[in-house]
């Protein structure tokens, strides 16, 4: 009776490590590539061992793996290669707000060091840039790396829109590269936004006007001034400050408080989030 019992709680056990999380039991569950695969009881022929059952758990394993392993790897050297393809032609290397720029030319060359050209200008606008000799795509094929002669890396980027990149460098902040058209049309955009601007509710009554200058207030800031009587709320907002950053206009206060808008179209952008009663400013 003892035996009987002691045999039904061994069962019982291993039936729990079967439905225990994976890596539990790693002779009765196991995942590989998204897929489970479980072992199965099976009658013990004459001849057959458990460790003869293990062995070819472990070779099934080990065969779906290296399968994983040949289909997986040009996924990701084909993601390389495409990033590698796009990368090549002009960029701008920039602070965030493009108060500081350097045209960057990305070439082709061997997997591990891309030629590049930098324009006269970079090392007086980005003092890093001195240090920038090649080129690589590193990571999972999803890291563009500017690196010194040694290989080593001055800064990394990673896409965080179409066409933009971010990269970080430590005691310094954070350096945007992007397609120099791109970037050009960007800085048009802004010359474009100078002039003298008409704050207005949703129903077009006007509620204050506004001058945008080009006058660079702090770095990448520049002067905004309000015309007299304008609506209590924006009066007290009293913008002194704006940009534009990723898409977005910025009107900023003294205290800090910022008010973002995003473009309907050329002539008018509404404030983010939007409300029943929306704040849009409009070209005069």
């Amino acid at each position: 009776m003892g035996g009987s019992q002691s045999r039904h709680s061994g069962a019982h056990q291993q039936a729990g490590a079967t439905r225990g999380p994976v890596g539990a039991n790693p002779e009765s569950r196991a995942t590989t590539s998204g897929f489970r695969v479980r072992t199965r009881k099976r009658r013990v022929r004459p001849g057959m061992t458990g460790a003869w059952g293990l062995d070819c758990f472990v070779a099934l394993l080990l065969a779906m793996t290296a399968t994983f392993v040949a289909v997986g790897s040009p996924a990701r050297a084909q993601d390389a290669n495409t990033l590698k393809k796009n990368m090549i032609g002009q960029w701008e290397l920039s602070t965030t707000e493009r108060s500081k720029t350097c045209v960057v030319t990305l070439k082709d060359g061997t997997a591990q060091n891309l030629k590049l050209e930098l324009e006269p200008g970079c090392a007086a606008a980005l003092p890093f840039t001195r240090d920038i000799a090649a080129w690589s795509i590193k990571g999972l094929g999803d890291i563009v790396r500017l690196q010194d002669a040694a290989g080593q890396p001055v800064i990394d980027f990673t896409e965080v829109e179409s066409g933009i990149f971010e990269g970080l460098r430590s005691g310094e902040g954070i350096y945007i590269l992007q397609n120099l058209a791109a970037a050009r049309s960007l800085a048009k955009s802004m010359d474009q936004m100078i002039g003298d601007w008409s704050m207005v509710r949703g129903n077009g009554r006007p509620i204050c006007g506004l001058t945008l200058t080009n006058t660079e207030a702090t770095p990448d800031n520049f002067q905004v001034f309000l015309k007299p009587k304008c609506d209590a709320m924006v009066a007290s907002f009293a913008p002194t400050v704006w940009r534009l950053e990723r898409g977005e206009l910025l009107l900023m206060s003294g205290s800090g408080e910022t008010w973002r808008f995003q473009a309907d179209d050329n002539a008018q952008w509404r404030r983010v989030p939007d409300s029943a009663d929306p704040l849009i400013l409009v070209r005069q």
